[in-house]
């Protein structure tokens, strides 16, 4: 773990201003990676653990189960529009306390949740825990500042490894949770998963953003230069729409499922944890990989496996093998891509101006939330059970071409850019 002279002096002045000859120990070095792991999981864990309680939720508080699913769909709102604002507000101010203070809001709302007696005062908490949202949107930062773009990209492999696991078992928790004692259990698991948090990142989680941009002005005419970079928008539009096919596969799969592979909900829940497979399979590389390659590369390799993965799909339900691998053996290689892609994708758009980190890995983060509400909504659209198969793929490959268009805008970029230095 990286120890500079910087921090040492942080720490030594933080003790000197000790009240009353009382000394306050806190972190003075960059987190261990553990720590930004369990930040990101814990993100993405109160999203969904909950997620089996929802009836009983609307049984217990006497509401109507669509009152309840905003609790859901307003929350993922809520986060697009906080990652806006503290990823520009850690860059002012700092990581660690926008990361602390996102902790204690997130405990104290979970107490709410866990309390509440009507269902206007749940979803006022809920829409409160989206603050955890910072642990996401600044554990990136945080790697940002303390690594290069390419050891950075191979440290955020390891991190996304997080949000692939963390979906898979917290509905299972949260099941166990609600059958063994009700649903507010689940809220009383987040309390103490923020807890224990809080004192990890208390005690671990150093400053790592050493030149914060002071005054609203100044950082409001750099922020400009972030949205100016054609750069940062080939990054960006490559999350995107990468994530877009993900999303897309989930608003679309269970339908295709049921009209044209006839499975039941059990088989369907088993196949759809494929693709987050092949997404931690695909970050795994990525954290072993990441670093000995150019990023435009890892993330030229992650489309190319998507597309070839939807194209191969297509191509078997057009010859007649309708199976479950020409749907769901397609798809693996989406997540593979995906987790391919993603690291250096993100490692490079923190890179375009490394000062302001957390403000790209903000706005990054909404511009996904929002992209995947868009391609949800399409899909719902535009499926049919007629041709569900076919639009489903072919709306999954559409947005893993425009993903590979994004990177080679990038990658040509990047070469125009060798060619004026050579040139120089």
């Amino acid at each position: 773990m990286i120890q500079s002279e910087a921090y040492a002096i942080q720490q030594h002045d933080a003790s000197a201003k000790g009240t009353q000859g009382l000394t306050v120990i806190s972190a003075a070095s960059p987190p261990r990676l553990f720590t930004l792991v369990l930040l990101t999981a814990l993100s993405t864990l109160s999203l969904n653990m909950f997620l089996p309680s929802l009836s009983n939720i609307a049984q217990e508080l006497q509401a109507d189960y669509s009152m309840v699913s905003l609790s859901v769909a307003g929350y993922l709102g809520i986060t697009a529009v906080l990652q806006l604002i503290m990823g520009p507000l850690s860059d002012r101010i700092g990581r660690r306390p926008v990361i602390l203070a996102g902790l204690l809001i997130f405990i104290m709302a979970s107490m709410g949740c866990m309390l509440a007696t009507n269902i206007w005062s749940f979803l006022l908490f809920r829409m409160l825990q989206g603050v955890i949202i910072s642990g996401w949107v600044l554990s990136l930062a945080v790697i940002r500042d303390t690594a290069p773009e390419h050891e950075a990209a191979s440290r955020i492999g390891y991190v996304t490894m997080a949000m692939a696991v963390a979906p898979m078992l917290g509905p299972m928790l949260g099941g166990v949770l609600d059958e063994l004692f009700g649903w507010r259990a689940s809220f009383l698991a987040f309390v103490g998963f923020g807890v224990v948090l809080l004192g990890l990142c208390w005690f671990d989680l150093g400053e790592t953003n050493k030149t914060p941009s002071g005054l609203f002005i100044t950082h409001s005419q750099t922020y400009l230069e972030l949205f100016r970079s054609r750069r940062f928008w080939g990054y960006a539009l490559c999350i995107v729409f990468s994530t877009g096919a993900f999303y897309t596969f989930l608003a679309g799969a269970p339908l295709v499922a049921q009209t044209a592979l006839a499975l039941s909900p059990v088989t369907l829940g088993f196949y759809m944890g494929t693709i987050t497979a092949g997404f931690m399979l695909g970050s795994f590389l990525s954290g072993r990989y990441a670093n000995r390659y150019p990023l435009t590369t890892m993330m030229m390799c992650g489309r190319v496996v998507a597309c070839a993965g939807l194209t191969l799909g297509l191509v078997l339900f057009v010859t007649g093998f309708v199976h479950v691998l020409s749907l769901f053996g397609a798809t693996v290689f989406v997540g593979l891509g995906n987790g391919l892609t993603m690291p250096s994708s993100y490692a490079g758009a923190l890179s375009v101006r490394p000062k302001l980190a957390g403000s790209a890995s903000g706005l990054a983060g909404a511009l996904t939330v929002g992209g995947g509400a868009v391609l949800t909504s399409i899909t719902g659209v535009i499926l049919n059970e007629e041709n569900g198969a076919y639009q489903l793929l072919g709306m999954m490959l559409l947005c893993s071409l425009i993903a590979l268009l994004a990177v080679l805008y990038v990658h040509r970029i990047d070469q125009r850019e060798r060619s004026t230095v050579s040139a120089g």
